[in-house]
């Protein structure tokens, strides 16, 4: 209904901000934790993109730094027993890329660290968005050899490096990821994250 506000960053919460609109009008937003919404300062110009949930008994706002977290959220909220608080702790808990790759291998121990989601809660959010989450077809876009960067975090970045590389090599998309994946270490170079991905491949 509401796609989107640009306003003044009038206030900051624990889990919401206010938006003031330039007709005068406040508007309270829940934001997921962690957010790049929560870099901004007060008084700064700011545009989130939104989703309004509207129930028997309340009316609420949901706000995110762009649409692909709004097409998460509304993933998210479509699996049942997943409603919008639960939704918001699961995209708060961890980056959007980690979040759509821990559903695609079926990661329930780091899908239940979320506020309010159980196993098995989890696990049916596994099994409901597995096929929806199209984490392969984000990484298509992951950058090789003169093509431009992804808006990741250092080290995810440095594994899709690692899993573009593996690909280059001739490995199979999902099996490059899955030896990258099974990298423990976090914070490596890309070079690094190949050499110990190689070693899960023999």
């Amino acid at each position: 209904m509401i796609r989107f506000l640009k306003g003044t960053l009038a206030g900051q919460h624990e889990n919401y901000i206010v938006l003031e609109t330039p007709a005068g009008i406040g508007f309270k937003v829940f934001v997921p934790s962690g957010s790049p919404v929560y870099k901004n300062s007060e008084g700064e110009e700011i545009q989130i993109f939104t989703e309004m949930i509207v129930s028997e008994n309340d009316m609420s706002l949901y706000g995110f730094h762009n649409m692909e977290s709004v097409d998460m959220f509304n993933l998210l909220t479509s699996v049942s027993g997943i409603g919008p608080k639960a939704g918001m702790s699961i995209l708060g808990s961890m980056p959007l890329d980690q979040l759509k790759r821990a559903i695609f291998m079926g990661d329930v121990k780091e899908l239940s660290r979320a506020q309010g989601v159980g196993k098995k809660t989890a696990e049916r959010l596994v099994v409901e968005l597995k096929d929806k989450v199209g984490y392969f077809d984000s990484c298509d876009e992951t950058p090789g050899i003169g093509q431009g960067a992804v808006s990741l975090d250092e080290a995810d970045g440095a594994r899709q490096e690692a899993i573009a590389a593996l690909i280059s090599l001739g490995y199979q998309r999902q099996e490059a990821f899955a030896a990258v994946s099974k990298v423990g270490e976090e914070g490596l170079s890309a070079e690094e994250y190949i050499k110990k991905a190689l070693k899960n491949l023999f």
